[in-house]
């Protein structure tokens, strides 16, 4: 069988019921507003991609039958799920307190939250810490915090999606790097190299070194 050809996702369309309140309201995220274009017949499509983000949402009028505030549970993942929260909040945006799933499945439980735990999880795993906000329609997005890949969920080639990302990973290798150095009990001279084969292998969700 050949290899599949490439097919990047990269947008989302969710449905408002006020195009220029939802563009104000990402806007004023911080989200990169790529396109607002309207047309005599009424169509009208909005475009704005969060930063660091591979991927965008669309809106606007004649573009979706879907009811307004029916996109629920987008992910937006996230390097720091309390850093990502306060910015967040500090942009207007009434976002919950960081949380871990005391129970499978609570990060969706918008209705009964009380299987929701208060702080992040408690070792610090990828995939383990939430944060939740709604926008002016109630379509709602979910903070999830991802350090380390599961195994081939990334391609080995693939590259950092912005400076911080790129910044945040370089902290957590230098951490990783300084534990390697009190258990060896010497400076090592070649941190480059090991860093790098630590960034590709947390990327990857391969094997880290030690």
């Amino acid at each position: 069988m050949s290899t599949p050809v490439d097919l990047k996702f990269e947008a989302v369309v969710i449905p408002v019921a006020d195009v220029d309140r939802a563009k104000d309201f990402y806007a004023g995220l911080g989200w990169r507003l790529d396109a607002d274009f309207a047309f005599d017949n009424g169509f009208r499509v909005v475009q704005l991609t969060p930063p660091g983000s591979p991927a965008s949402v669309q809106f606007g009028t004649n573009i979706t039958s879907a009811e307004p505030g029916t996109a629920q549970g987008l992910y937006l993942v996230v390097s720091d799920a309390q850093a990502a929260r306060d910015d967040l909040a500090g942009r207007g945006a009434k976002v919950s307190e960081v949380f871990h799933p005391g129970a499978p499945g609570a990060q969706f439980e918008v209705a009964d939250p009380s299987s929701r735990v208060p702080g992040v999880d408690d070792s610090h795993s990828s995939y383990g810490s939430f944060a939740t906000f709604a926008d002016p329609d109630g379509n709602t997005w979910l903070l999830q915090e991802v350090t380390k890949r599961l195994p081939g969920r990334v391609d080995p080639e693939s590259t950092y999606s912005s400076a911080k990302d790129l910044e945040e990973a370089l902290k957590r290798a230098a951490t990783a790097h300084g534990e390697h150095e009190a258990r060896t009990g010497e400076a090592d001279a070649n941190w480059p190299e090991w860093y790098a084969a630590y960034m590709v292998a947390e990327r990857t969700g391969t094997e880290l070194p030690q």
